[in-house]
């Protein structure tokens, strides 16, 4: 760990009309677009998130290409039941915690309909990875964001992002200073530090720098992995969603086991914030807001002394709203 330390509060509580469509077949019922009758058809998107070893992972279909989506139809009963039955459909995984995430319906979205909209509705979901579990492919969120991985320190890649942001900022002097001001803003370089919130605004400022191939860029001078569409957006979206959210709501214990260890926990916040937490005060705070209890078990994690297990307290949720809280983090 660094000497250099950032606090990241963690407040944690407890957890369009559509016109008529056409049905298909099971071999063309994945990421397409429905015959629609009038100007726009609404369409289900997942970000469906799960933290592997140490790493957040997004569920995707078309080898790692685009998201679990699929139209909202006349047969489903709510939005969200149609939700899970895309995704029962594309990756027969299953999938618990659900929350509506942000509904997007931009005219400049990519759109297949000649003269109509595409209205994205999406879920953010928390699961546990199920390697057996249908056709699934799951990616590291670090593929599309490598940016966004403080946890080794600062990564390489900023400074040609950087570079690459400073030369579309002299490239209009009107806006030069605006858009410098901008770069280190959300970059972290204006002397208030990296913001792990900042995920989805850092995108759209690639996106907006022509930096990305979604917005036009050629693939060799792409940064990240490119999605279908504005599906990378849409991640982005979630993963800013989830960073802000653990800090005021347990929902990191949708993605643990029944048991885990401190040391666990701790490392699944990390993975999802993209930065490292101080050891000794992070159990300070889980013991002081009694967020877990004992489970009187063991595990072997490194070889050496065992760990004890825990669980988390669900009487908790129902005792005091739990708030004030810091993790501090520190920086490589």
């Amino acid at each position: 760990m660094g000497s250099a330390a950032k606090a990241l509060p963690f407040h944690w509580l407890p957890s369009s009309p559509v016109s008529g469509m056409i049905r298909s077949t099971h071999s063309e019922r994945s990421i397409r677009s429905p015959v629609t009758i009038g100007f726009a058809h609404a369409e289900l998107i997942a970000v469906l998130v799960a933290v592997t070893g140490d790493e957040p992972r997004v569920m995707t279909i078309r080898s790692g290409n685009a998201l679990p989506s699929g139209p909202f139809e006349m047969g489903h009963r709510t939005l969200q039941s149609g939700l899970r039955e895309w995704v029962q459909e594309q990756t027969e995984h299953p999938v618990g915690y659900l929350e509506q995430l942000y509904t997007f319906a931009d005219r400049d979205r990519n759109n297949d309909i000649p003269g109509g909209r595409t209205i994205s509705i999406s879920y953010l979901g928390l699961v546990n990875e199920q390697s057996g579990a249908g056709r699934p492919g799951w990616h590291g969120w670090y593929e599309y964001f490598p940016w966004e991985d403080h946890r080794q320190g600062r990564p390489a890649v900023l400074d040609e992002i950087m570079a690459r942001l400073r030369s579309w900022a002299d490239a209009d002097p009107a806006r030069r200073d605006h858009r410098h001001r901008r770069a280190d803003f959300t970059f972290g370089l204006d002397g208030g530090g990296w913001n792990e919130d900042l995920a989805l605004q850092r995108y759209e400022l690639l996106y907006e720098a022509g930096l990305v191939s979604e917005a036009g860029c050629g693939a060799e001078a792409n940064l990240g992995r490119a999605m279908f569409a504005d599906h990378r957006r849409i991640l982005a979206t979630g993963i800013a969603r989830l960073r802000a959210k653990i800090k005021y709501r347990p929902v990191v214990f949708e993605l643990m086991p029944d048991s885990f260890t401190l040391l666990r926990l701790q490392r699944t916040i990390e993975a999802l914030a993209g930065l490292t937490l101080h050891k000794q005060n992070f159990r300070r705070l889980i013991e002081q807001q009694e967020l877990v209890e004992e489970t009187g078990g063991t595990e072997s994690e490194t070889g050496g002394r065992p760990a004890k297990l825990f669980r988390f307290r669900h009487t908790v949720l129902e005792e005091r709203a739990l708030a004030g809280t810091k993790l501090p983090l520190s920086r490589n």
